[in-house]
Formats: structure tokens, sequence, C-alpha cells
């Protein structure tokens, strides 16, 4: 099989931290990145998962959130709904009874 060169730029101290680690388990860092690429190319996706941090929960935030509701739900002609429709649909969304009408 023909080999090729695959270069990756990282941080100093990673790199020592990755390479003794790679030490650790009886390999190279080569080594461990080709383990990572056969896993990516056989599972056909990263085989780990990948997460943003939470946004941080300001009353900001939660103001935006709730102004984009209300636009959403004017949108969809619900803004009108009484205060016992909205605890009707909350109620059917809990116990899985369906779709409103």
């Amino acid at each position: 099989m023909a080999q090729a060169t695959f270069s990756v730029r990282m941080d100093e101290t990673l790199k020592q931290q990755f390479d003794s680690l790679c030490s650790d388990f009886g390999m190279t860092a080569s080594t461990a990145i080709n383990v990572f690429a056969r896993a990516v190319v056989r599972e056909r996706r990263i085989p780990f998962e990948i997460n943003a941090p939470e946004p941080e929960l300001t009353r900001e935030n939660a103001m935006l959130a709730f102004m984009n509701l209300r636009m959403q739900a004017k949108k969809n002609g619900l803004a009108d709904m009484s205060l016992e429709e909205i605890n009707e649909e909350i109620r059917r969304t809990r116990y899985g009874e369906g779709e409103m009408e």
C-alpha cells in the first residue's frame, strides 16, 4: 500500500501530551492518527460526540427566546390562544395525546 504524508499543526504542549499518552498506550502519534482515520472511514462518522457549550442562560437570552416564540406564534396564527388552550396543548404534549387540532 502506498504511503502518504499527513501534516497537522497543533499547540506544542498538546503535541507533547499526545505523544506521551500514545507512548503509554504503546504506539506512536502516527499510529494513533491512523487508528482514528480507520475508525472514521469504517464507521462513516467521527467516533465521538462533538458538542457546543450550552449558551449562558441570562435574562436577556431568555427574553430574546420568548420574543422569538411570540413572533413564531403570531406568524403561525397561534398568538390569540387562550390560557386554557395553551394549557390543554401542554397537557396533550406531556401525555403524548396527539397533535393540536
